[in-house]
């Protein structure tokens, strides 16, 4: 099984909580300086399971924030 990293682009992050929604067991809103922003618990998933949950909050978030790739 493929591991794979998570990352998040603070700057386009518009803290709207979609991700959290959609994955509550790995995302969460953390308040920063600049506003709350969507944060992974988990930045590197380890199964196919974590990967569909993760991929269902990339895929709605309406700012693209949120990328998924496979680990190196």
């Amino acid at each position: 099984m493929a591991k794979y990293k998570i990352t998040v682009d603070n700057n386009a992050c518009i803290g709207c909580g979609a991700c959290a929604s959609e994955c509550p067991d790995n995302w969460e809103l953390k308040e920063t300086d600049e506003g709350f922003k969507g944060r992974p618990k988990v930045a590197v998933l380890g199964n196919e399971e974590d990967y569909e949950k993760n991929k269902a909050a990339m895929d709605i978030c309406p700012v693209q924030a949120i990328k998924i790739a496979k680990a190196k």
